[in-house]
């Protein structure tokens, strides 16, 4: 297996503080600014730039990676974002979109000389969801997924420039998320018809891929990939490069342990997700951290190093929770991790 571009070898360390919580990327509501001075007010160890898919197309995920996408050409259609033949003025939607987004960012957040996170769709998920001009998904064709790969890591490292050019003092982290890789490498992603799936990739060709935009984001910035599915295949991420996983350790179980283990052990770091990103009913901190700490005790790591090598996440996105919901999950994620800090060890669970 490929050592992480993060190498923990040469004095890579996980550039947050032991405690830290963060947001997966969605929140409800269309106001950026409100959103940003939110997501600073509670998550203030590691903040991230939330997206916004209720101001419409262009400002979800899959819109604002379509909208970075360099010499290809988008458009929207009634079955979703389509490569096209020339610029469309909802490719320009989605760029002004990003554009608010980074400029919220700038206003509230230029001064922060801590860690911030940027989110943005992985290859798979995007070729997975993207349509070729004749109508399947572009997942469906070798060539286009390879024009996608390297379109989409040419815009993730002028993305990156245009983050450090704002916030020159932050200790920027990319997230890339592909919530259908498992789907890509099992051959689970449906034909245009719906009656059938299209076939599955190599893994060779989906770490490739995958690694060749993980490289894009340069040696200086943390990347972690996020997949909220319950198969997601962590040693093929980690062969492409991340040295961060972000998971739903509700949906993964421990069939998952082994894997999560060898992350900790290598010196990566674990984006755990504790806390409902729907509406629903928030158990106490303790209780919310219950799951970590059984984690760790069946893996059998020192206890000291929990804190560290964890932060406390929402499960997944939060575009789909009432604005309160929303408000209350981000601190009890803030709570939870500040548990795991006082009392990691966690005698009543």
């Amino acid at each position: 297996m490929n050592e992480p571009r993060s190498d923990t070898s040469q004095g890579w360390q996980r550039p947050w503080a032991p405690g830290s919580a963060t947001g997966i990327g969605s929140l409800p509501g269309t106001d950026i600014r409100e959103a940003m001075r939110l997501v600073l007010g509670e998550l203030p160890d590691l903040p991230h730039v939330p997206e916004l898919p209720a101001r419409g197309p262009g400002a979800d995920l899959i819109g604002r990676a379509a909208g970075l996408l360099v010499d290809m050409p988008v458009d929207l259609q009634p079955a979703g974002w389509r490569l096209v033949d020339r610029p469309s003025a909802d490719q320009r939607r989605a760029r002004s979109l990003l554009g608010e987004d980074l400029d919220a960012a700038e206003e509230f957040a230029g001064q922060q000389d801590g860690p911030l996170k940027v989110q943005v769709a992985g290859p798979w998920t995007l070729s997975a969801s993207l349509e070729l001009a004749r109508g399947e998904r572009v997942v469906h064709d070798p060539g286009a997924v390879r024009d996608i790969v390297a379109s989409l890591a040419e815009g993730v490292a002028t993305l990156l420039m245009d983050v450090r050019k704002r916030l020159p003092h932050a200790d920027v982290l990319l997230q890339i998320d592909e919530p259908s890789l498992p789907a890509v490498l099992r051959g689970r992603v449906p034909t245009q018809s719906g009656y059938g799936t299209l076939r599955s990739v190599e893994p060779n060709v989906v770490r490739d891929g995958l690694r060749i935009v993980l490289d894009a984001a340069g040696h200086d910035v943390t990347v972690l990939v996020h997949c909220c599915a319950p198969d997601i295949p962590i040693p093929l991420i980690r062969a492409a490069g991340a040295a961060v996983i972000s998971l739903d350790l509700s949906a993964v179980g421990e069939r998952a342990d082994e894997a999560l283990g060898e992350v900790v052990e290598a010196g990566g770091g674990l984006l755990l997700g504790v806390v409902p990103a729907t509406d629903a009913r928030l158990s106490d901190s303790a209780t919310t951290v219950a799951p970590i700490r059984q984690l760790w005790r069946r893996l059998g790591l020192p206890v000291e190093t929990l804190a560290e090598a964890v932060v406390v996440t929402p499960t997944c996105g939060m575009a789909g929770a009432s604005p309160g919901q929303a408000r209350a999950a981000m601190a009890r994620c803030r709570e939870a991790a500040r548990t795991l800090v006082d009392d990691p060890e966690g005698s009543d669970d």
